[in-house]
C-alpha cells in the first residue's frame, strides 16, 4: 500500500473528522479509500452507459442525440 500525504479544506477536514469520529470509519485514510472506489465505481457505469449510448447512435436505432439518451436512460434507472 502506498502512503500519500494530502491537504484539504477546513470544512472537508471537519467532515472527514466527523465521520471517524461517529464511528462509520476507523480512519480518514479508510474513509478516503471507500469515497475513491465509489467514484471508481459511479466512472464504471458512467463509461458504461456512454458506451450504450455510442453504440446506439451507431446502429441507426435511434434519432435521439446523445443527452436525450443518457436523461432517458437516467429516468428508467431511477424509477
Amino acid at each position: 500500500m502506498s502512503r500519500q500525504s494530502i491537504s484539504s479544506t477546513e470544512p472537508n477536514d471537519k467532515w472527514l473528522k466527523a465521520q471517524v469520529q461517529s464511528q462509520e470509519y476507523t480512519s480518514k485514510s479508510e474513509l478516503i479509500n471507500d469515497l475513491i472506489r465509489q467514484a471508481r465505481q459511479q466512472q464504471a457505469q458512467i463509461d458504461w452507459f456512454k458506451a450504450k449510448i455510442e453504440r446506439a447512435e451507431k446502429s441507426g436505432f435511434s434519432d435521439e442525440s446523445k443527452p436525450e439518451i443518457l436523461t432517458l436512460s437516467k429516468a428508467r434507472l431511477n424509477g
